[in-house]
């Protein structure tokens, strides 16, 4: 499998933009988006991803040097709660049953270590069977699942 993972900087800035509207419109099944008046969906806000010093990091997959995905990843910080979260994760539909995501996903956890906590939201079965996996192949079993407001949310620690 060859892939890399690049951190996103100002020159990945347009391309991520656009694959993000790849993402939202796979979202929109089941979160209902619609397009605007031309006929994209509203641009995802991805100016904190590239301000210094801030808490949070965007990555872009590559295969044999195009794009294949990227990875939005938060670091939180709440009332003496400090953790990591996946705000969004997104692989192309032609690179999908590569491996490529967990390989990705397994990537992130060891580059951001500490607490982490991922979500998925109830009716996207696909994700939550996909980040289940994901979680118990890197933390060999070791971490907590659980339901809250309509959410299944995976907790661990890479």
């Amino acid at each position: 499998m060859n892939f890399s993972i690049v951190p996103a900087n100002h020159t990945h800035r347009n391309a991520l933009a656009d694959l993000m509207q790849f993402y939202i419109y796979d979202f929109s099944e089941f979160l209902g988006f619609d397009v605007e008046e031309n006929g994209q969906y509203s641009p995802y806000p991805l100016d904190e991803y590239f301000e210094e010093g801030n808490r949070q990091f965007a990555y872009v997959i590559k295969r044999e040097e195009k794009y294949a995905g990227f990875v939005l990843v938060r670091l939180i910080e709440d009332v003496g709660v400090r953790h990591y979260s996946i705000a969004e994760f997104f692989v192309l539909k032609k690179y999908r049953r590569e491996g490529i995501g967990k390989a990705v996903a397994a990537d992130i956890f060891s580059r951001h270590k500490g607490p982490w906590e991922v979500h998925q939201i109830e009716n996207n079965k696909g994700a939550q069977i996909f980040w289940k996996r994901a979680i118990d192949e890197y933390t060999k079993g070791r971490f907590e699942e659980l339901v809250e407001d309509g959410k299944t949310i995976q907790t661990f620690v890479s």
